[in-house]
């Protein structure tokens, strides 16, 4: 049976992911925190989880590369170095990179890159995201993954058309981000696409962060399994 590894096991989804894995009879090789053999674990485990600390990836990704050990990266705030890092693993191992595991926003994402570019860009776009107060990434990855998804349906790069907090006129065009924080919130998306005249509202609410760590159980298989190459969730539900 795939057994999985745990980067990041003391942390909350790290507790979580581990939770999951048990419900799901699926093995857990070991888990890894700051200063953990990364090496040994990706060597120990048929693929590995990384939902650790964004400082870590490159090295996480190093484990990977030398174990041959296919990795989920769950960790947000990447930067575009980091990104690039990713893409180079890729060509060695499978790398699955996302901000979110749910497959409920994985959907969603697929939703909202439909409906933009169906309406195209008379229609305004706005993202508003709400996390925990603890949160320390904004926007989130989620809200990120949504705007590529909204941009990628009116074939632009999001950089190029993103607005963040700001309340001052639009360009045609513009992708906007809305971050909120306070309380114990597990994570609130909404996607508004407004015309004149009317709207179109998407959302996901997660009512509880166990949802992560089963997807991210459910895509870590099925990751195990699939030749090197950078991979999303859409991937994993064939979308």
């Amino acid at each position: 049976m795939t057994s999985i590894g745990i980067l990041g096991g003391d942390g909350r989804m790290g507790r979580s992911i581990a939770a999951a894995a048990a419900a799901a009879g699926v093995p857990v090789a070991g888990t890894v925190d700051r200063g953990g053999d990364a090496v040994a674990l990706a060597r120990a485990a048929d693929v590995l989880i990384d939902f650790s600390a964004a400082g870590a990836v490159e090295a996480h990704l190093a484990a990977a590369r030398a174990a041959r050990t296919p990795l989920l990266i769950g960790t947000t705030g990447l930067s575009p170095e980091q990104h690039r890092a990713i893409d180079a693993a890729a060509g060695d191992v499978a790398v699955l990179q996302t901000g979110n595991t749910s497959l409920g926003v994985t959907l969603l994402a697929t939703l909202v890159r439909e409906a933009a570019a169906r309406l195209g860009e008379g229609w305004d776009v706005e993202i508003v995201e709400m996390h925990h107060r603890h949160k320390a990434d904004a926007p989130s990855g989620t809200a990120l993954l949504l705007g590529e998804a909204a941009a990628a349906g009116r074939g632009r790069p999001l950089d190029d058309i993103r607005v963040d907090a700001h309340a001052g006129v639009r360009a045609d065009g513009a992708i906007g981000f809305a971050s909120l924080r306070g309380g114990s919130v597990v994570g609130d998306h909404r996607v508004i696409l407004a015309g004149e005249g009317e709207r179109i509202e998407l959302a996901h609410v997660a009512e509880d962060r166990g949802l992560f760590a089963r997807g991210a159980v459910k895509a870590a298989l099925w990751l195990a399994g699939q030749p090197a190459g950078r991979y999303t969730m859409r991937d994993v539900l064939g979308l």
